[in-house]
């Protein structure tokens, strides 16, 4: 939290800050070698985030363009993966170790992608979050298939790996979909809030463990699982329990991206401990020839990212002449702002940590500061460098959301209000109730015919006034039955319920005003 609110005094993005505050409390002694098992810190954090960012991106979006999201979750992170083996066995590490390293350091992180690329236009945020959401799996195949052979338990094949991707993301996605229709079908027959909300947070952990326990692909259960939820269940939850859910990710979220940050910050010096001894060698690596690996490969990530974007842009044009497809198109220097916003993230680490440690992986130390480097310098340079690549890249404002918005709630309006009089009847309701809800329908649907912009239209003004008024009148009542608990006319259980009433009705007129 304190992060979060120094950030913007210091110009600088949240996690940069975060990341410092870890490596400054690793001066107290009681925090030294405070950490977490990678296994752990995978299970922790990384079904609980993935689950979130799935719920909570557009499905619509996914679809429109997703041979671009594939080819950057899948044959990216291959590519990256090679190019980064490629360069680190040319400066000295063995094929074994540089596939692993390579493996480690290809995926972009979700988690850094929500919290320095909020500025991104929705565009590339939704490409960017989707990719985040799938590459982990592909990375996940190919450090499994790096770790057995450089252990010498088998050779990298094109079959090999081929079919270890298939089985993996097939898997996960069963497990994902089947997880997500038993919860489903569950949150359906369970009334309590509070229950089914217990139900929502162990959902993601059910289908990360699922997906482990046949050996597939855990992180695209969690997204199946996620996204399919996403699409089923506005009509299969209750208001109550929905409104429970969103405060409890959103903060759950919010304290699970701080803690993953400053745990990045406090493993940090441990994880590059191992590479110094008294010789100044880390295993066989000098430590010079080891700053000069993870120079190498920090550039060859970004280098490897643009011209994969920019090669496979050109090939899907030259190949795809649709009119449809001439849509999709963009600019070069959006893909300069993607490749500035592929961050890599604690994953990536946790990764490299979970290389065994023995004599097994003689390189292990040299693999763990690499990718210590890589993501230090990706939060950090990249993170304070995008804000300004976005705006040099110039990309055209997307007012598409605010016009679907619009014409959402008009038809919602207009289709209400033709079934109030049925309603009506259905309820036995008085004319009188009749008139005052259609009276306050017509006002709104006026204001929106109108269009919010112009703040001068008799419409607009009333509606703006009449929130703000609700507004006034919520805090004015709020103040009195405070005063009534303090004068002990009345319980503080009675405070509480008449303060949720209010609270529900505050924050609704709240999100209505921030519409308007």
């Amino acid at each position: 939290m304190v992060g979060s609110l120094l950030a913007p005094r210091l110009r600088v993005t949240p996690p940069v800050v975060l990341l410092a505050f870890g490596l400054l409390l690793t001066l107290v002694p009681v925090f030294r070698g405070v950490g977490l098992p990678p296994e752990t810190v995978l299970l922790l954090f990384l079904p609980a985030l993935l689950y979130w960012e799935s719920l909570t991106t557009s499905l619509r979006e996914i679809r429109r363009f997703i041979r671009g999201i594939m080819l950057s979750s899948t044959l990216l992170v291959v590519v990256t993966a090679g190019v980064v083996a490629a360069v680190a066995h040319a400066l000295g590490l063995d094929w074994g170790s540089a596939w692993i390293l390579g493996a480690a350091v290809a995926p972009t992180d979700a988690t850094a992608v929500a919290s320095l690329g909020k500025a991104l236009p929705r565009r590339q945020m939704t490409v960017l979050r989707a990719e985040s959401l799938v590459n982990d799996g592909t990375a996940l195949v190919v450090y499994g298939v790096a770790l057995g052979f450089a252990a010498g338990e088998g050779e990298i094949s094109l079959p090999l790996v081929a079919g270890e991707f298939v089985y993996s993301f097939l898997g996960g996605a069963a497990v994902g979909l089947a997880v997500g229709w038993v919860m489903l079908e569950a949150r359906r027959r369970i009334e309590n809030a509070m229950a089914g909300n217990a139900a929502t947070v162990l959902t993601p952990f059910i289908a990360f463990l699922g997906a482990e326990l046949i050996h597939a692909s855990a992180v695209l259960a969690v997204v199946a699982c996620g996204l399919y939820l996403s699409r089923t269940a506005p009509l299969a939850i209750s208001a109550y329990t929905r409104q429970q859910t969103v405060a409890v990710w959103s903060l759950a979220s919010f304290m699970l991206n701080g803690a993953l940050f400053v745990l990045v910050g406090l493993e940090l010096p441990s994880a590059v401990g191992g590479l110094w001894t008294t010789a100044g060698r880390a295993n066989g690596q000098a430590l010079g020839q080891v700053v000069l690996i993870s120079v190498a490969v920090y550039v060859a990530i970004l280098i490897t990212r643009l011209v994969v974007l920019v090669v496979s842009a050109y090939v899907i044009r030259a190949v795809d002449r649709r009119p449809y497809q001439r849509q999709l198109r963009t600019t070069n220097r959006a893909r300069v702002m993607s490749t500035t916003a592929g961050f890599r993230g604690a994953v990536s680490l946790a990764v490299a940590l979970s290389i065994p440690d023995g004599g097994q992986y003689p390189e292990r130390n040299a693999i763990v500061f690499v990718t210590a480097f890589v993501v230090v310098a990706s939060l950090v340079l990249q993170g304070m460098a995008l804000p300004k690549v976005i705006r040099w890249a110039r990309i055209p404002e997307d007012t598409k959301i605010v016009e679907e918005l619009a014409i959402a709630k008009r038809t919602a309006i207009e289709e209400a209000c033709e079934a109030l009089p049925r309603l009506a009847r259905e309820i036995g309701a008085d004319d009188e109730v009749l008139e005052r809800i259609r009276s306050e329908y017509d006002e709104r649907l006026e204001a929106l015919n109108a269009g919010f912009d112009d703040h001068e239209h008799p419409a607009v003004v009333r509606t703006r006034q009449y929130t703000q008024l609700r507004l006034e009148l919520i805090a004015r009542k709020r103040a009195t039955v405070v005063r009534l608990r303090d004068e002990k006319t009345i319980d503080d259980t009675v405070l509480r319920t008449i303060q949720n009433e209010l609270d529900a009705e505050e924050v609704r007129l709240g999100h209505q005003r921030e519409t308007e």
